[in-house]
């Protein structure tokens, strides 16, 4: 495990890849290590690849499960529409067919928010929840609440009904912004072409954007708040142990957001893993993979 080595971040993926069939389209995943299961969700435009540092730290211990969203990854990329709830119901159907039961869920971004809104709706089967760099945590009543700031005419510029699919499909901005936009370190040739491998083909980028389309902003889409604000009420009064890493200066989670979970949150541990920005795996991985062991023999 030469990756554990905290000088090196391993930039291969060296697992061996799974497949199982939901509602009629193949989903990728890894799955080593023996014990109590953790599922790994990854986030907007990343896939399983993201967790090949942190699963090390954990999978002599525990069953590691990393699971590609659909039309992410190496899972097929079928003519969907891609939303939230979409990827909430492949996820569930997902976990269902491997007869999962009593597991921690670690997630990324969206995956996070996939991961909340599955536990919402199944709160005895999850043991804990990991966050990192959550996504929808709240609905934000205007553009000045969310966060960064700085990503407003991007985001804006997105969820144009004209502008927004060709500009995604055309510059793949998320994809090709990896390496100066929202990472705290360089990433290598070889890395990138591992993100950029789900999305050579533009039109499989449709997930990329509706992702941000997805985000509850002023209300819109109103389907997606309402799910928020329900899944909301069963956060509040959960107990059950919640883990938030976050970095300075962050990107969807910056301090208004950590005064929310601190406010709203029960039983919450909270691990800065110094400076970074929003791809914490990829930043600090084994900061996050000591943390999350550590964390894991004391529940």
């Amino acid at each position: 495990m030469s990756n554990l080595n905290t000088k090196t971040i391993g930039k291969d993926y060296p697992f061996e890849s799974k497949y199982t069939n939901v509602n009629g389209h193949r989903l990728h995943y890894i799955d080593v290590g023996e014990g109590e299961p953790i599922i790994f969700l990854h986030g907007n435009p990343t896939w399983s690849y993201t967790f090949r540092n942190v699963i090390p730290y954990v999978q002599t211990s525990n069953r590691c499960i990393a699971v590609d969203l659909i039309g992410m990854g190496r899972s097929d990329k079928p003519d969907i529409e891609f939303t939230f709830l979409e990827h909430v119901h492949y996820v569930t159907s997902f976990i269902e067919q491997l007869n999962l039961d009593s597991f921690v869920l670690v997630g990324h971004d969206w995956g996070a928010a996939i991961g909340l809104h599955y536990a919402s709706n199944h709160p005895d089967q999850v043991k804990s929840i990991v966050m990192l760099e959550p996504q929808a945590l709240y609905p934000n009543p205007s553009w000045s609440d969310f966060s960064p700031p700085e990503s407003h005419d991007l985001f804006q510029t997105l969820r144009d009904p004209e502008q927004g699919w060709p500009f995604m499909r055309d510059k793949s901005v998320f994809i090709e912004g990896l390496t100066n936009i929202i990472m705290n370190r360089s990433i290598t040739t070889e890395e990138h072409e591992y993100y950029r491998e789900p999305f050579r083909n533009p039109e499989d980028r449709k997930p990329m954007w509706v992702f941000p389309n997805q985000i509850p902003i002023e209300g819109h889409p109103a389907e997606v708040a309402a799910a928020v604000e329900l899944r909301n009420e069963w956060l509040h009064a959960s107990t059950i142990p919640k883990l938030l890493f976050y970095a300075t200066p962050g990107c969807t989670v910056r301090e208004p957001q950590l005064d929310w979970c601190r406010s709203h949150l029960q039983n919450l541990t909270l691990v800065d893993i110094g400076k970074g920005f929003h791809h914490l795996l990829e930043e600090n991985p084994h900061v996050i993979g000591q943390e999350l062991q550590r964390w894991m023999q004391q529940l």
